[in-house]
């Protein structure tokens, strides 16, 4: 009766899990960076607002007040940093975010040989049926993403390759994130809050005010965005 009336213990389950977060590299004059920060924040408010954030140090070389003045900086904008990678360990404190390691971009790297790859190079596509909506992330990091419906405000929607929405877009789109240049953000009712190809964004202040509800196309022309009509 005793042994039967013992609770039995459970073992703790472990479960990994993946998630995608933005990752800040700071450089110098660190003021100078924070302005750009702000001017992000200013021009789309509430981007980053509960999103992970790590900080790459790797560019500048900080002393151990110099990382918790930054790290102070960033959570005066509701910047939250998951954490640290770049630096060494010694000028980290408890206090702060842990430093990490092995972190990797959303790259899909093929282990077959060379001469595979080629056969290997174009990408595969996921096709959505349904709208995107509001509060939902879509990340497809092998090639291109099609969405017959819209993309809500709030969602996001990531893509190795090009992104195609056959309605609305008004939330966040991200394609070439594996570095495809050539990536193309196409949709039929632009209202995006955030468009990115290969690292180069612009938000919405930026889309021509003409564009907007209308058919457009983005792409990378060097280094530069730029977003036209969909003749």
């Amino acid at each position: 009766m005793e042994a039967a009336a013992k609770v039995q213990r459970q073992m703790v389950r472990l479960r990994g899990r993946s998630y995608v977060a933005f990752v800040f590299v700071p450089t110098v004059p660190i003021l100078d960076w924070l302005q750009e920060i702000d001017a992000t924040i200013a021009r789309s408010p509430g981007f980053f607002a509960g999103r992970p954030v790590v900080i790459d140090l790797s560019s500048v070389d900080l002393s151990q007040s110099g990382i918790g003045h930054l790290l102070s900086s960033l959570q005066d904008r509701n910047i939250r940093v998951l954490g640290i990678e770049g630096v060494e360990e010694g000028r980290l404190t408890p206090a702060m975010p842990p430093l990490l390691s092995g972190g990797r971009s959303c790259v899909v790297e093929s282990s077959a040989p060379k001469k595979a790859e080629k056969a290997a190079a174009k990408p595969t596509s996921l096709l959505l049926e349904n709208p995107v909506r509001s509060g939902q992330t879509v990340i497809f990091p092998e090639g291109d993403v099609t969405i017959l419906g819209s993309v809500g405000s709030g969602a996001e929607v990531v893509a190795g390759g090009s992104i195609h929405v056959y309605g609305a877009l008004r939330g966040r789109a991200m394609a070439g994130v594996n570095g495809h240049t050539s990536a193309r953000i196409y949709c039929q009712k632009i209202e995006a809050e955030l468009l990115a190809i290969d690292g180069f964004y612009q938000t919405a202040d930026d889309i021509d005010a003409a564009l907007r509800g209308k058919p457009a196309q983005a792409f990378l022309q060097g280094n530069t965005m730029r977003i036209t009509a969909l003749n």
